[in-house]
């Protein structure tokens, strides 16, 4: 029996309790009793006392049982045969898995075939042992649920309770999958800052993180000096993209809410926000393909003859027509916040319709306004796929917009791209460059959080 067998059996078992809870519920209130709660509630209450604890138990037993495959498969003969090297010992074991689920014929290791039938031998095995505690868990629940229905019993209470906790826990997982960032970066980034001194990392300015493999050999000590990655970050998305995405997306905002009427509003607000499901990829393409060359033209013109086809502008351009639906729908919102009494009194004195904008709506709005910006520069200097395609891979101490530039984002997939040892101060380099950058947009989002609060408060 395997655990996914065993997931449907716990399910039959939780909707068969279920019914027989209903069943027994509207028989009690047939009979004339006067029940504390609906049959229904009894019917949910059943069903999620057989269910959910055994749920849980599959849902913890999953990793256990990867392990408890894993170590009977190299206790046996064949896995004792295996070399006594970690990674090649890893890499045969994941082609065995691999054959024995049927996701390739052969592996490149000719042991990894011999232990495929260990592998399957070990998972009916020991998914039996884990499907059959976990049906045992409903049958359990199911019983128990089963004994208290009555009717004096408080089953809509027991479901909220349950329910609950579901809404709890899935706000714990949110938490703990953040801490659990938070912490592995960390870690990492201790290990590099070991290595490397925070000092060098923080403030100087030459980042040349290809390390050699041998201490003789040159460039062995590599250069990690990060300003020029959070100097092209900021250049890119908090400055050139903010002087596209800010005057654009308030502009829409101040339209689509005072000028435009209500059908109009109802089909270019749609698709406006269209721009926000676009696959950043897709922008990389429209940047690399046809504003680049348009940017290095511009440059020539110009006399610029450093011009490149890789640059801050054409990066820097398309992503702020990336993030003007993050700056337009804030800034829409907090203006349709503003009392309509506050437009009704400026236009009662005399004012005109745009001196009400600008001297009445817009200060009124500001402090959402500033904060769905925040939000957007946070979205931005994460952004990895136009940089890669349109500003290049140098990092330059340059505020030259037709030069190229790289970031942050771009530096870890850089990093991190290939067979990389975590042992180095090469790749551990990417955990302390998103460690910062982290950071960064953690400020950002409690700035915007703060200001929109206030706001909130303001005109509540």
């Amino acid at each position: 029996m395997t655990l996914t067998t065993a997931l449907v059996a716990v399910l039959l078992i939780a909707a068969a309790a279920g019914f027989l809870a209903f069943r027994r519920a509207r028989s009690l209130r047939g009979a004339g009793g006067r029940l504390n709660s609906l049959p229904s509630y009894h019917a949910s209450y059943a069903a999620m006392w057989s269910a959910l604890p055994a749920l849980l138990i599959v849902a913890l037993y999953i990793p256990v049982e990867s392990r408890l495959v894993d170590n009977a498969v190299l206790s046996s003969a064949e896995g004792r045969a295996l070399p006594a090297f970690e990674m090649q010992r890893n890499t045969i074991l994941n082609e065995a898995r691999e054959i024995a689920h049927g996701d390739r014929e052969v592996g490149f290791n000719p042991e990894s075939t011999a232990l495929v039938p260990r592998i399957l031998e070990a998972e009916v095995r020991y998914g039996a042992l884990g499907g059959g505690i976990a049906i045992l868990a409903a049958f359990a629940g199911a019983g128990l649920a089963l004994r208290r229905v009555g009717l004096d019993f408080r089953a809509r209470a027991g479901v909220e309770r349950w329910v609950l906790g579901l809404l709890v826990g899935a706000s714990l997982i949110a938490i703990l999958t953040t801490l659990g960032i938070v912490l592995s970066l960390l870690f990492e980034s201790i290990r590099f800052f070991n290595l490397v001194s925070p000092s060098e990392f923080l403030f100087t300015t030459t980042w040349s993180p290809q390390t050699a493999l041998r201490a003789d050999q040159a460039g062995s000590s590599g250069a990690f000096g990060s300003v020029p990655l959070f100097w092209g970050t900021a250049f890119i998305g908090a400055i050139i993209a903010m002087i596209v995405a800010i005057p654009l997306g308030l502009m829409c905002a101040i339209f689509l809410t005072q000028y435009a009427p209500a059908k109009l509003r109802s089909w270019l607000k749609p698709i406006l926000e269209i721009l926000a499901g676009v696959p950043t990829v897709v922008y990389g393409y429209f940047a690399a393909l046809t504003v680049a060359p348009m940017v290095r033209d511009l440059g020539l013109s110009l006399g610029i003859t450093s011009a490149s086809s890789e640059s801050a502008l054409a990066a820097g351009l398309v992503m702020g027509i990336m993030i003007i639906p993050f700056v337009s729908s804030m800034a829409d919102d907090s203006i349709a916040a503003v009392p309509q009494a506050m437009r009704d009194g400026s236009l009662a004195m005399g004012a005109t319709k745009s001196e009400t904008i600008k001297r009445v709506v817009l200060p009124a709005a500001l402090p959402g306004v500033v904060g769905g910006i925040l939000l957007a520069v946070s979205r931005a200097i994460g952004e990895t796929m136009i940089v890669v395609m349109a500003a290049g891979l140098s990092a330059n101490m340059t505020a030259n917009p037709f030069a190229s530039v790289t970031t942050v984002t771009v530096q870890i997939v850089q990093l991190l791209t290939g067979d990389q040892e975590f042992d180095s101060a090469k790749t551990l380099a990417a955990f302390a460059l998103g460690l910062a950058l982290f950071v960064i947009t953690l400020a950002l989002n409690l700035i915007a959080l703060i200001v929109v609060r206030r706001y909130r408060e303001a005109y509540d």
